[in-house]
């Protein structure tokens, strides 16, 4: 490789991860996910999401304002031929506090699903029920998860084509049971960003054995969709998840949510209606879903 060549690759590496750090640092204040003395679980699978989260949660940890505490977890569900020392000889080289827990969903998994049936659901159930009880032992304030932008845009769609309902997956949110604030500090992060990077990093990638070679058919067709939206309509994805932050209750249709029976003759709200009017489509993107996300800022968490 020419010293031509190795410079221009060194500089898109470099504004890549200033463009993911900027991402992070703007998520985590948007959303206030991180407080002065937290202890933060990341949670470490051995993907490329979770490796990309621990390290941009490093380098905040460096360069925030406020002191907290991180913490890796690492669930082995004794999958057949998993190779259990690579996450241990990778945070070895990372100067960090880990624990790697040892629990055998695999067996529990394998038992109960018949061969051939999704196991993603029970699998996520146990996951999640270890992972609570572990923050409880290890004092977590916060469980850090490697969602990205891609995964809160795709749950949106499937939330609506198959449950009925317009959500999508939080960026902050209390768990299930009540006791743990779980947040994703990748939510601004696209996921193409995050695979360029993993590999540029050269993380020992784990992949799941134990679903892999039953994918989720509707996250896979829905991310299918998004990605041929992307070529076909560039900006649109960026425009969908840049409509998910501008949310308009009174120009939807959930009157628990927007109180329409108590409406009033005068009261005009966001607008208010326009009647026949066709409504006003831009015909690009909107300009938010289009700024260049490399430029950084300062980050200043208080």
């Amino acid at each position: 490789m020419s010293h031509s060549v190795q410079a221009k690759a060194q500089h898109s590496l470099s504004k890549l991860q200033k463009r993911l750090r900027r991402q992070t640092g703007q998520a985590v204040m948007d959303f206030n996910m991180i407080e002065e003395g937290d202890r933060i679980m990341v949670c470490l699978s051995g993907g490329k999401d979770s490796y990309t989260l621990l390290d941009m949660l490093k380098h905040l940890q460096r360069v925030a304002p406020i002191k907290f505490e991180l913490f890796v977890i690492n669930l082995d569900q004794k999958q057949p031929g998993f190779p259990e020392h690579v996450l241990p000889e990778y945070l070895d080289t990372q100067d960090i506090e880990y624990k790697i827990v040892e629990e055998d969903t695999y067996s529990i998994v394998t038992d109960i699903i018949p061969e051939g049936k999704t196991t993603c659901s029970l699998c996520s159930r146990l996951r999640r029920g270890i992972l609570y009880r572990t923050a409880n032992e290890m004092g977590a304030t916060k469980i850090a998860l490697g969602h990205h932008r891609d995964d809160m845009i795709e749950t949106l769609f499937l939330n609506m084509f198959y449950g009925g309902k317009l959500k999508s997956m939080p960026a902050k949110l209390m768990s299930d049971n009540g006791e743990h604030m779980v947040i994703r500090p990748l939510a601004y992060c696209k996921e193409a960003d995050i695979e360029q990077y993993a590999i540029s990093q050269a993380y020992p990638i784990i992949p799941c054995n134990l679903c892999g070679s039953q994918e989720n058919l509707q996250r896979k067709h829905t991310k299918a969709m998004l990605a041929q939206w992307d070529i076909e309509h560039p900006g649109r994805v960026e425009s969908i998840f840049t409509a998910m932050q501008n949310v308009t209750p009174s120009h939807l249709a959930d009157n628990k949510l927007f109180d329409f029976k108590n409406l009033k003759t005068g009261e005009v709200i966001d607008g208010g209606d326009i009647a026949l009017d066709k409504p006003e489509i831009p015909k690009q993107p909107s300009q938010d879903s289009q700024q260049d996300t490399a430029e950084v800022v300062t980050i200043n968490l208080s």
